[in-house]
């Protein structure tokens, strides 16, 4: 078949998932239709926060609290995809969301014989186990993951660790989280904004997650706290909330440089982080954190910020010299890297110039081309 009569693919984006709060679904719909790919999305976001979504896959009971409309999005699921196809005919893939351990099992009954792709970046069980889960609880979300895997014609991983964590039967792919167009464009305008003199490079310093265990907040706040006995307090912003953070809070506390912000809009946070000069990714020891390139990683590297993270190796591997990386679980080891970059601001500029231009291989339409490819390849 030539380059010439390979007509558009035709993919459905299909589920509860949404994009405002988990961008990593948007990033592979705007890199498949870069790469030629018509995308439609049949979508019905279910408004639950990152957190309650977690607490569902921990807690698999608390499903029947939002059954109802849960059941109500389902059925407009299913409506408007059952219209869309007597419209258009059958989609040639079908993109389940991320998070959408129960959203593909209603997609394997709609779209039998369609190749579904799931991007399966949260295993339930290894998740509930960071939180502190074992023994039935872990058993029962295992089974989950299993079942929603076994739902999917492609499961789609973020890492080699995450592949690893599939079964050798399984149909599976990696695909870098990346990160949102609107995260190059607010470093882009941060950078232009700095050439022009109207405003001046900071030595602030920037964290934003959910404070889960796996983002190890806590060694932060004790990095800070060694930054101050060594005569360094450079402003640190903390973004968001969560299960460490009254922890964080504690250790923190009589530090004046440290700032807590519970909530920035989705919208504001890209022009946010790019503002400050360092961006810090996650440190834990945990299995989880050992597992993962974290989406904030992506996002600070191509808002144009220096970024420090953990020395593990999907990072590293992933990564390569775009970021700074320090022992994980280790406040001084992160302290002496702040400090590195803060008492050197050559050092600091080229790891600014570093991640940049690492970010770049990030990009929705690179990160997605093997995706488009698959599809290409599961059409013939």
């Amino acid at each position: 078949m030539t380059q010439q009569s390979v007509r558009k693919p035709r993919v459905l984006a299909f589920g509860t998932y949404n994009v405002r709060k988990h961008p990593r679904v948007g990033i592979l719909i705007d890199g498949l239709r870069a790469n030629g790919c018509e995308v439609t999305e049949i979508n019905h976001p279910l408004e639950l926060s990152t957190a309650q979504r977690v607490e569902i896959l921990r807690k698999p009971w608390k499903l029947f609290g939002f059954a109802w409309d849960l059941l109500g999005l389902w059925r407009a699921l299913r409506r408007d995809a059952r219209a869309w196809m007597r419209r258009y005919g059958r989609p040639d893939a079908v993109l389940v969301g991320y998070m959408g351990h129960f959203d593909v099992l209603l997609a394997r009954r709609l779209f039998r014989g369609i190749p579904i792709i799931l991007d399966h970046m949260i295993f339930a069980g290894d998740t509930a186990k960071d939180r502190g889960a074992h023994g039935l609880r872990v058993r029962l979300l295992n089974r989950l993951d299993r079942m929603a895997i076994g739902s999917a014609t492609l499961t789609v991983l973020d890492t080699q660790e995450h592949q690893l964590m599939c079964r050798p039967g399984d149909q599976t792919m990696v695909i870098p989280v990346g990160a949102p167009a609107e995260w190059y464009e607010a470093g882009a305008a941060e950078a232009a904004r700095v050439a022009a003199g109207e405003t001046a490079r900071t030595n602030d310093i920037v964290f934003y997650g959910l404070y889960t265990p796996l983002q190890g907040v806590p060694v932060i706040a004790k990095a800070a706290r060694e930054l101050t006995k060594r005569g360094l307090t450079p402003h640190f912003t903390l973004i968001g909330k969560g299960q460490d953070y009254a922890k964080v809070r504690t250790i923190t506390h009589g530090l004046d440089n440290v700032e807590f912000r519970e909530w920035v809009e989705p919208e504001d946070l890209p022009a946010l982080v790019s503002s400050h000069a360092i961006s810090l990714g996650i440190f834990s020891t945990t299995s989880k954190g050992l597992h993962v390139v974290p989406n904030k990683v992506y996002q600070s590297m191509a808002a144009g910020c220096a970024v420090i993270t953990s020395d593990t190796a999907p990072q590293r591997r992933v990564l390569g010299d775009g970021v700074v990386y320090v022992k994980p679980g280790d406040p001084e080891a992160l302290a002496d890297a702040i400090e590195g970059l803060l008492r050197d601001p050559e050092a600091l500029e080229v790891a600014q110039v570093k991640a940049l231009e690492a970010s770049r291989r990030f990009s929705s339409d690179i990160i997605t081309k093997p995706l488009y490819q698959w599809i290409l390849h599961a059409m013939r």
